[in-house]
């Protein structure tokens, strides 16, 4: 009878040629970035790319809507409103308007009159309106305002007023050099001082004065003559 043999030990199987050629052919696997996690950071980073598109494109509209510098009056709210303004020029007459008793409108140079209640209040509003082009710093003289064209006085509700002395118009026709209480020089917009100025040449009558006549002349009687020729006596000779 055989004998069974128990837990017998199995023999290691040789590795032949053809397993050792196998294993050689194995690689191992490299490590690096899924295609799914490709995908994604390419996707973050058009976004963050899209959004800083959309912050530049906010900056440049708003820079564009945003004037470069801020809209500046000759006059601020803080000055009031205009109740008399004159107009001197450096060859004329002196023209000024003010209001009267009654709140309205009245020449007062170069004859008292009434005033043209119309443009006499575009006149004020043109004042509050008056637009400053830019400041300047440099000798008043080189701009003509060490002798003037002319001065524009202006009285406010406040009981203040302020001195605008005209001078030499811009190379470009832009404005006016301007000289304000005397110290600050400014560079004002043209129309607005032009139609100012052109007060002192058609003031704001009501109704325009008709001149006075000329008071009579007499006019000498014609001469006889008899007076100025004298009477000779002629004496006969004997």
């Amino acid at each position: 009878m055989a004998r069974k043999t128990t837990n017998a030990e199995k023999p290691t199987p040789r590795k032949t040629n053809s397993t050792r050629a196998k294993s050689a052919n194995i690689k191992p696997k490299k490590s690096g970035f899924r295609v799914d996690t490709l995908f994604t950071v390419v996707i973050l980073a058009a976004l963050i790319t899209f959004v800083i598109y959309l912050n530049r494109e906010k900056k440049t509209t708003e820079a564009e809507a945003t004037p470069a510098s801020e809209i500046a009056f000759v006059f601020s709210e803080e000055d009031g409103t205009p109740t008399s303004f004159e107009v001197k020029p450096a060859e004329g007459e002196t023209v000024k308007v003010a209001r009267d008793e009654k709140n309205a409108w009245a020449l007062e140079l170069p004859i008292k009159t009434e005033a043209d209640q119309g443009a006499s209040e575009a006149a004020a509003s043109q004042i509050s309106s008056l637009l400053v082009v830019s400041p300047v710093d440099a000798d008043p003289s080189i701009f003509g305002l060490d002798a003037p064209a002319f001065i524009i006085t202006i009285g406010f509700d406040n009981g203040k007023s302020h001195v605008l002395e005209i001078g030499d118009s811009t190379p470009t026709n832009s404005g006016y050099y301007v000289r304000l209480d005397k110290q600050k020089m400014l560079i004002v917009d043209l129309y607005g001082i032009d139609s100012l100025l052109q007060l002192a040449s058609a003031p704001p009558y009501l109704n325009t004065p008709t001149p006075s006549p000329l008071p009579p002349t007499e006019t000498p009687a014609p001469s006889t003559g008899a007076e100025s020729t004298p009477i000779v006596t002629v004496t006969p000779t004997p």
